[in-house]
C-alpha cells in the first residue's frame, strides 16, 4: 500500500509517498480502507519539529511514527476475530491512537478505539475535517468551559479548522456568539451563524471591557493577560495551544483571581468520551445542523503541497486530502 512517510523533520519536501507494508488486522481490530483525511495544523507541526515541547512527544531528534496523520474517514474491509461492533463494507470515521498513522491508504484500529459511523449525508471528507475540529472544539466548549445559553461567547480564529465548527456548536448551545476573523473570512463567518463579526484588522475585541462568559482561542494567537479585561468577572479564557507556558498559567488562575484560563488535552481522552461525542456530531450533522467548511482539496499525491499551503497561516475552514478509491 502507499503511505506519506517522513523521517527527519523540516519543510514539507521531507514527506514522501512510498510503498510500505499493508497492516493486517489482529483480534479486536478492523482494516480501514482510507478514503479520506486532512491536514492540520498540528500535523505542520509534528512535520517541522521546531519546538523542543512537540519533540518530547514525537521523538528528541526523528520522528517516532514515521507516518502522520491523525484523522481519517473510510469504510471497513477486514476485521479480526471478535469484531462485534463494525461489518466489512461499513463507513467509518474516527481518529487514530497516538495521533500518527492516518496518511496511509490502509491503518488498522482497535474496535474499541475512536471509531464511529460515518456520517450518511455528507463526503469523506467532510466526515474526516469533523474529526479533527469539531471533536475538539465540542469538549472545549461543553466541558471545559461549561457553556450555558444565553453566554456571550467570543471566537477567535474563528474561520479555521476549530473555529469554524466552534462557532457552530456555541450557536447550537444556545450562546450569543461574537467570532474574531480577518477581512477576507467576515462573511463566512457570519454564515455559519456568528451573531457579530470583529474583523481583527479594524478592531480590538479586548477594548471591549466585561463583555464575555467565555472566550475561545482556537489558534493560541491571543494571550490570556491582554484578553481578560474583555471577560466577565467570572469568566473563562480556553486556550487551544498546549504549550508548556500555557499549562503554568492555567494552574495559576486555577487557584488565584475569579477569571480563570483553561486548557484540554481533548486528543487524549479515553477513547470511549471520543467516540460518544463521534456519535453526538454525527446526529448534528445529519440533522444539518453542523457543516464543514472545506477550503482547499488535495489528491493523496499532493501532500507536500497541501502542507505548504497549510504553512503559510492562511487557511479557512479545512484542508482535506482525498485518496484515490476504486
Amino acid at each position: 500500500m502507499k503511505a506519506i512517510v517522513y523521517t527527519e523533520y523540516g519543510a514539507p519536501d521531507v514527506l514522501s509517498l512510498r510503498e510500505v507494508e499493508k497492516p493486517v488486522p489482529g483480534d479486536g481490530e478492523v482494516l480501514v480502507r482510507v478514503h479520506a483525511t486532512t491536514v492540520t495544523a498540528t500535523d505542520c507541526i509534528f512535520r517541522r519539529g521546531d519546538r523542543l515541547f512537540v519533540r518530547s512527544f514525537t521523538g528528541l531528534l526523528r520522528p517516532k511514527n514515521t507516518t502522520p496523520g491523525d484523522v481519517f474517514a473510510g469504510v471497513v474491509e477486514d476485521a479480526g476475530k471478535n469484531v462485534r461492533a463494525f461489518t466489512v463494507g461499513e463507513a467509518v470515521y474516527g481518529t487514530t491512537y497516538g495521533g500518527f498513522g492516518a496518511h496511509a491508504e490502509y491503518l488498522c484500529v482497535a474496535e474499541g478505539g475512536t471509531l464511529a459511523p460515518k456520517p450518511a449525508n455528507v463526503s469523506y471528507g467532510e466526515a474526516a475535517a469533523v474529526c479533527d475540529g469539531a471533536l475538539t472544539a465540542l469538549p472545549f466548549l461543553r466541558d471545559t468551559g461549561n457553556i450555558q445559553p444565553g453566554q456571550k461567547v467570543l471566537i477567535i480564529g474563528a474561520s479555521g479548522g476549530i473555529g469554524t465548527f466552534a462557532v457552530q456548536l456555541a450557536k447550537h448551545f444556545g450562546a450569543e456568539v461574537t467570532g474574531v476573523c480577518s477581512t477576507g473570512n467576515v462573511d463566512l463567518v457570519k454564515s455559519l451563524g456568528a451573531d457579530i463579526v470583529i474583523d481583527y484588522l479594524r478592531e480590538d475585541f479586548t477594548e471591549q471591557a466585561g463583555r464575555y462568559d467565555l472566550i475561545f482561542d482556537t489558534v493560541g494567537k491571543a494571550a490570556f493577560s491582554r484578553s481578560k479585561g474583555a471577560l466577565k468577572p467570572n469568566g473563562v479564557f480556553l486556550e487551544a495551544a498546549f504549550v508548556p507556558s500555557t499549562i503554568v498559567k492555567s494552574f495559576w488562575t486555577s487557584m488565584f483571581g475569579k477569571k480563570k484560563l483553561k486548557i484540554a488535552a481533548t486528543g487524549l481522552r479515553p477513547a470511549s468520551e471520543r467516540v460518544k461525542d463521534l456519535q453526538f456530531l454525527k446526529g448534528l450533522v445529519e440533522a444539518g445542523t453542523l457543516r464543514t467548511v472545506v477550503d482547499r482539496r488535495y489528491r493523496f499525491n499532493e501532500m507536500v503541497e497541501a502542507h505548504r499551503y497549510v504553512d503559510t497561516g492562511h487557511k479557512k475552514g479545512n484542508v482535506v486530502i482525498e485518496l484515490d478509491v476504486e
